[in-house]
Formats: C-alpha cells, sequence, structure tokens
C-alpha cells in the first residue's frame, strides 16, 4: 500500500490488560515478568519467526500506544464515513 500512499501505515499489535482498579503491586509484577519474557533469546527469535517485533515497556508506555491508536484510528473512521451496523 505505501507505493500509492505515501504515509500508509496499519500494524496489528497484542497486548496484556487486566481489570480496571487491580492493585498496582500485581500490575507491576505482571509487567516485569511480561518485559523479562519478552527479552528471552528464544521467546525473541520464535516472535520474529512469527514476524513480530517485541516493544517491551511500561504499563504507562501501553497506555499511550492505546490512547494513540484509538486516535488515529478514530480519525480514519471519521473521514471514511464508515457506520457501525
Amino acid at each position: 500500500m505505501s507505493d500509492f500512499l505515501a504515509d500508509y501505515e496499519a500494524s496489528a499489535w497484542w497486548g496484556v490488560g487486566v481489570p480496571k482498579n487491580t492493585p498496582a503491586e500485581i500490575i507491576e509484577k505482571l509487567n516485569k515478568e511480561i518485559n523479562a519474557a519478552l527479552a528471552d533469546t528464544k521467546m525473541k527469535a520464535r516472535l520474529a519467526d512469527l514476524g513480530a517485533r517485541v516493544l517491551p515497556g511500561s504499563p504507562a508506555d501501553f497506555g499511550k500506544l492505546i490512547a494513540d491508536e484509538t486516535e488515529k484510528w478514530a480519525r480514519v473512521v471519521k473521514f471514511s464515513g464508515a457506520k457501525a451496523e
């Protein structure tokens, strides 16, 4: 698509979420362990084999990604005029 639309970009991403009001210490522990798993050489290699790019980070980083993606795709939907049926 980028051959036709210079700034075209679309990707899929995955993350781990927890219910609202989950205690901070649980979120911190999950984040630490998930980032450790993502740093593992075998895990990184397997994800690369699947075409994934590892983006470890903090809960705040993930929150920003979600906010940014929501804003980006909201603009696309508004521009397109798409409506839910």
